[in-house]
């Protein structure tokens, strides 16, 4: 074989590996934690829900019933997150050859109507969908996440047993489906376009002098990597809970085991207060005592600074990340209810909040109409809530900070550390035991 043969099926081996192969549950889990990280870092932890509420927004605006334009689609933090997310889907999908237009039976699409509501009102009671309630809480160390996590599993339980009863007494809808491919000629086209628009986007919002818009350009690529790693390795949580009591696999469980505990660490880092932090502060302040008093002898500089208000606190230590971002007041009744409202919908739809936009962006139909309800039915509950204060006023449950209890941040990462290990034990247990395995 020649040298430059050699070096050809080099790349192809290369670009079948990042762009064709199915990647491991847990190569994509290790990746999903260290870009929510990385993401926090940036700006701010990353979800879906708040995407698709902003699409429900502007959807309930153009049909007259909000009467003031919600925020703009491109400029709005969670929709950028969104797009870039669903872009990076789209963006695997087409360079794998695997983008279609999947359209869903009757059945299905009906099904995907009331799939969107739930995850809608689910989302809306537990404080986020299964990124905001469940994985990004627990990671960003706020106890509302374990409270979703119990709904989840016993809402991925409920809709388990009515899919068994489907199958056995519905008959109606279930022909129809139909898949439309795409050349692959076609697909490597979208590809290329997809990766042209995200340097385009990217340099526009960078080049804002607005720095909150410039800081778009980081989530809305980093979103994109999310959404590739998943749609890359078919990751969505709700496998993770559907999975072991359905065929007793539980790989997805234990890689979103591997993922959280990856988040919480670097949520430790972030949120954590280091006291050098700031330690520039102080140097700045004593380089303008010495300008100035250079210039104006007569004046005591250093006693007029003491008396300054907040010239001790500037130089106090701060995180990197606010401590309560992704903390909400859903510890209680709500984070549980909404979480078996959100998974028994999310079994409906054939994919949780991640899943759904992953599953948008490489052509399935049946998700395509599960957003807008999904949209739609989160913002009249979010809209509802706010408007009777029902979380700050503890209607849906706490605020727990973990860290601010008497657990610190040592005990509580020891405590999702454990916690998460648990998780994985148990599963491996049940890949062998088959314990948790509903019957149909």
């Amino acid at each position: 074989m020649s040298e430059e043969s050699l070096l050809g099926s080099k790349i192809k081996g290369l670009y079948k590996k990042l762009c064709q192969d199915e990647w491991h549950a847990n190569t994509v889990g290790i990746l999903i934690g260290l870009f929510s990280v990385l993401i926090m870092a940036w700006w701010r932890p990353w979800g879906a829900v708040g995407a698709i509420r902003n699409w429900g927004e502007w959807m309930l605006y153009g049909a007259g019933v909000l009467e003031s334009a919600p925020a703009s689609f491109l400029l709005s933090s969670g929709s950028v997150i969104g797009i870039g997310f669903v872009g990076g889907a789209f963006l695997s999908a087409n360079l794998g050859g695997q983008f279609a237009f999947r359209i869903p039976p009757m059945l299905e699409s009906v099904k995907a109507v009331f799939a969107g509501v739930l995850m809608g009102i689910g989302a809306a009671l537990a404080g986020g969908c299964n990124v905001g309630g469940f994985y990004n809480a627990i990671g960003n160390l706020s106890a509302h996440g374990f409270a979703m996590w119990l709904g989840l599993v016993i809402g991925a339980i409920m809709g388990l047993k009515y899919l068994y009863w489907e199958m056995e007494n519905v008959s109606w809808g279930s022909g129809g489906a139909k898949t439309i491919e795409l050349p692959k000629a076609l697909q490597g086209l979208f590809g290329i376009a997809a990766i042209i628009a995200f340097i385009w986007g990217a340099y526009t919002y960078a080049a804002s002098s607005d720095g909150a818009v410039a800081s778009l350009s980081g989530l809305l690529l980093i979103a994109a990597a999310l959404g590739y790693s998943m749609q890359r390795g078919r990751w969505c949580m709700i496998q993770g809970f559907r999975e072991p009591h359905m065929t007793g696999d539980c790989t997805m469980a234990k890689s979103v085991a591997l993922s959280i505990c990856i988040l919480a660490v670097g949520a430790c880092v972030l949120k954590y207060s280091v006291p050098e932090r700031l330690s520039d502060v102080a140097y700045t302040f004593e380089s303008v005592v010495e300008a100035v008093g250079d210039e104006a002898d007569d004046l005591d500089m250093d006693e007029i600074l003491g008396d300054v208000d907040g010239i001790e606190v500037l130089q106090e230590s701060i995180p990197v990340l606010n401590t309560m971002a992704y903390v909400r007041g859903t510890f209680g009744w709500g984070g549980v209810v909404g979480g078996i409202i959100f998974a028994f919908g999310a079994m409906l739809a054939g994919g949780c909040g991640t899943g759904t936009l992953w599953r948008v962006g490489e052509g399935q139909i049946k998700l395509w109409i599960v957003v807008p309800f999904f949209g739609i039915s989160n913002s009249f509950m979010t809209a509802w809530f706010r408007g009777g204060n029902f979380e700050g006023s503890g209607k849906l449950g706490s605020y727990v900070f973990l860290p601010e209890t008497f657990l610190g941040y040592g005990g509580t990462l020891a405590l999702i550390l454990g916690i998460m290990a648990l998780w994985y034990i148990v599963a491996d247990w049940n890949e062998d035991s088959n314990k948790f395995v509903v019957d149909m």
